[in-house]
């Protein structure tokens, strides 16, 4: 892709490296893998995924830039709503893919100044390069919040208060279907010969009956009109909902907070929306080519939203409130937080109302992300789902 910046001689041999590693596994299993095996490797296999080794991937100098790189603001709504709920749970805050470290940092100041901090504020990374990262950013905390904070390898097997998952979500592994006239097909990835190493693409199976057929098969009969199904692909996360039922399993009492773009599965799975929602992102361009310079680049789907609310209630879990990010942060006092800066002090006031903007807009993150609370032991309306009209899952 010409018009993509070129990586340097360092990321590419990385790259290169990651490529031949998939190549071998695709090999090894008779010359094709799934395509929600391939973006596992890309993204996780160790010492050589995008979330498994050194490149810098949140900010200016990344790939994409997260709400928590945006503003602090985000971190203090999201502390008045952890507040709320740890006053009647009580136990610690846990945080799954922490990232840079910025979201950890903000919560932690925002919870001691109301005085809400929990004992422990609990970090689960599965990538060394970044824990490192974010023990460097919260070790600039004050001692007493930098002390509360503790690295966990593996999630526990119970826990009480506020579990929060920031874009993590739209980062688990996703199938890849295909409706057509001649039935229903899997598109997995191969490997094809090209001079001197080989190209990845996409190859069709026959779909097999396993879970992936069945959830193909239910959402077929209930959002896509025999019509759609003559020439239609989308993403099935089988993961999401598996990992969410494991948290709402370990929660005993408290929250779990999900924020992520992404529908309810009427929209997620319309008949217009017949490419799914598989996205690439580089250097902040934005392109839909998941074999580019893999190791490099970060893979995305939406999240299907109404199934991940279907396996936590399976898990004996509530759905507590489901809302645009926009909504919850005005639930969570962004106006407030925003009225204690002066307007008149133009320099520190006009940064931050713009911030404020990124995180609220349409046009921007507000309409296209969203939150959705699950709870356990909990009879307390969420401050951050009080705005507007709850949405439907």
């Amino acid at each position: 892709m010409t018009h993509l910046p070129p990586p340097g001689e360092q990321a590419l041999a990385h790259s290169r490296e990651l490529h031949a590693h998939i190549a071998r596994e695709i090999a090894l299993a008779d010359g094709w893998i799934t395509f929600a095996r391939y973006m596992d490797l890309a993204l996780y296999a160790p010492g050589l995924g995008y979330y498994s080794a050194g490149s810098r991937k949140f900010g200016a100098a990344g790939d994409f830039v997260t709400a928590p790189e945006i503003s602090a603001l985000f971190g203090q709504c999201l502390a008045r709503q952890i507040a709320q709920v740890l006053a009647v749970s009580g136990g610690d805050v846990l945080e799954l893919g922490p990232g840079s470290g910025k979201l950890a940092y903000d919560i932690l100041l925002a919870l001691d100044e109301i005085g809400a901090l929990p004992a422990r504020y609990l970090l689960l990374e599965v990538s060394a390069d970044l824990r490192q990262r974010q023990q460097e950013k919260l070790a600039a905390l004050p001692v007493h919040l930098a002390a509360s904070a503790q690295w966990l390898d593996v999630l526990p097997t119970s826990f009480n208060g506020v579990v929060i998952a920031n874009e993590v979500l739209d980062v688990l592994p996703v199938h890849l279907v295909c409706f057509t006239q001649g039935g229903r097909f899997e598109l997995g990835v191969t490997a094809l010969n090209s001079g001197e190493r080989k190209t990845f693409a996409l190859r069709n199976r026959l779909l097999q009956s396993g879970p992936l057929a069945a959830a193909a098969e239910r959402i077929a009969n209930a959002y896509l009109p025999d019509s759609a199904q003559q020439s239609y692909t989308t993403e099935i996360c089988l993961a999401a909902p598996a990992w969410v039922k494991t948290l709402a399993t370990m929660l005993e009492r408290g929250a779990l907070l999900f924020i992520d773009y992404g529908f309810r599965a009427a929209e997620y799975y319309h008949a217009t929306r017949d490419q799914g929602t598989l996205m690439c992102h580089y250097r902040h361009y934005a392109h839909a080519d998941p074999f580019y310079l893999p190791g490099l680049q970060d893979i995305t789907a939406h999240v299907d939203f109404t199934a991940v609310a279907a396996a936590a209630r399976g898990a004996g879990a509530q759905v507590l409130g489901y809302t645009t990010q926009a909504n919850f942060l005005i639930g969570c006092g962004i106006a407030d937080l925003l009225a204690r800066v002066d307007p008149n002090a133009v320099t520190q006031y006009l940064p931050l109302a713009n911030q404020a903007q990124r995180l609220l807009s349409p046009a921007e993150m507000g309409e296209f992300f969203k939150v959705l609370a699950i709870g356990k032991g909990l009879d307390l309306a969420l401050c951050g789902f009080a705005e507007g009209r709850p949405l439907p899952l």
